[in-house]
């Protein structure tokens, strides 16, 4: 952390789930101050410390990035800091022994990253320094897509909708931050790295491809994206979760390939802003009514679903997939959350958490309102009557049998409960619950 003059001030911009130097909102305000910019990671202990398993493939992920994006700094002539510890201790430490202008960050919207940033604004505030964060993960944010009358839509295709019309009259912007990396602070020598054993992670495979836009997918995406057995789906999830991928630059090509794509790009955003105006669905039902299902608490029911020995071929290939990749198939997420909460009746916060714990991409207001989907508690959710059958969905997406040969289990294994006795329990349960509504 050493520096040419450490008396003079630098401002810091902090990296969070923007891992890209290119089209970085925040990044680019930092530059135009007339302070050195110093750019850091940190590590953050408060999240780490929560994951139970040291082979995390997210971490793994995570870290190629900051060695990336250290070694793209260097070749500037600056450098990235990269800390392990909570963010709290960190700006309390660099606070004292640095002297900062101003901190830049780009918004995060998730309950823990409104109470993290709060407590650094709150800090910066004691010392005078300004504590300034911009919009960069979504086109549009908070209340900027909202009813006429200010609320919040809850239905995606009005919100969609007024999504693009918003879009028309207030066209995107991008930030080319190129001309501007001779404003970064320079370094006397480079930094240490903290090892993913310091943290007690391992690296491990990820299967996270580059962040290139695979065009020709998208262009026949609407045909493609629901048939598993093929590669007909971006696989940009991820690096729209950890912003290695702007998404100014996906929609502005979006915009002019396909629709389909567009509208996916739009419900990650409708998510989102359910999860800002609707905090509770976190832990909650979105419709209230939904939380009176008695549940099904067989542990050995829930253990077969996460251990992919339900006996259905279709859910068991795609929770193998899962499991060894990081990744799943959209449709066969749909799939899978459907089995869980209909045909097994077990809590859809169990099936969300253990996703949270698994998927690569995992990102909360997608997999949170992807669940509620399924389980028919969320917003613009599927009707509870509405329950997947397994074996017509494979019939459907997965014709020819190959994602079922490539995921499945080699032994057949009987189903853990037969597809109508399963239906008609799901409807009686529900239908008493709900008061037959």
């Amino acid at each position: 952390m050493e520096r040419k003059n450490p008396e003079s001030p630098i401002t810091l911009f902090w990296f969070r789930r923007d891992l890209r130097i290119s089209d970085n909102a925040a990044l680019y305000a930092a530059l135009l101050e007339k302070t050195p910019v110093q750019p850091i990671f940190i590590f953050d202990t408060d999240i780490l410390n929560d994951l139970q398993n040291p082979e995390d493939k997210r971490v793994s992920f995570i870290y190629e990035q900051i060695e990336r994006l250290k070694k793209e700094f260097v070749e500037l002539g600056s450098d990235l800091w990269v800390f392990y510890d909570s963010p709290l201790a960190v700006f309390q430490n660099l606070t004292q022994k640095i002297a900062i202008s101003a901190v830049f960050a780009n918004h995060d919207y998730e309950p823990y990253a409104q109470t993290r940033d709060k407590a650094i604004s709150e800090l910066c505030k004691t010392k005078g320094i300004p504590f300034k964060t911009f919009k960069d993960q979504v086109i549009f944010e908070k209340s900027e897509v909202t009813k006429s009358d200010g609320k919040p839509y809850t239905v995606f295709t009005p919100y969609m909708r007024r999504w693009k019309d918003t879009l028309i009259n207030n066209p995107i912007q991008n930030y080319d931050t190129k001309p501007l990396l001779g404003n970064l602070n320079l370094t006397n020598r480079i930094s240490q790295l903290p090892t993913l054993d310091d943290m007690g992670f391992k690296k491990t495979a990820h299967g996270v491809t580059p962040p290139i836009i695979p065009t020709n997918i998208i262009a026949h995406y609407q045909d493609t994206r629901d048939l598993m057995g093929l590669e007909g789906t971006s696989r940009l999830s991820v690096h729209l979760r950890f912003g290695t991928i702007s998404i100014r630059q996906l929609v502005s090509m979006a915009l002019k390939t396909n629709e389909t794509f567009l509208n996916e790009l739009i419900w990650r955003e409708f998510y989102m802003q359910i999860l800002w105006h609707f905090p509770k669905v976190v832990t909650q039902s979105f419709k209230p009514n939904y939380d009176a299902i008695p549940w099904n608490s067989s542990q050995s029911d829930y253990e077969r679903w996460c251990s992919a020995q339900t006996g259905y071929p279709i859910v068991d290939a795609a929770m193998n997939q899962l499991l060894q990749t990081g990744f799943m198939h959209n449709r066969s997420r749909m799939i899978v959350a459907s089995f869980l909460t209909k045909h097994l009746l077990i809590d859809w916060r169990k099936g969300e958490s253990f996703f949270a714990q698994h998927l690569t991409d995992y990102e909360l207001s997608s997999n949170n309102g992807g669940w509620q989907w399924a389980a028919s508690s969320g917003c613009d959710a599927v009707p509870y009557f509405r329950i997947f059958n397994p074996y017509t969905q494979a019939e459907k997406f997965d014709a020819n049998g190959t994602y079922q040969k490539q995921w499945g289990n080699k032994k057949v294994i009987p189903p853990i409960i037969e597809h109508t006795a399963a239906r008609e329990r799901c409807l009686m349960v529900y239908k008493k619950a709900l008061g037959n509504i």
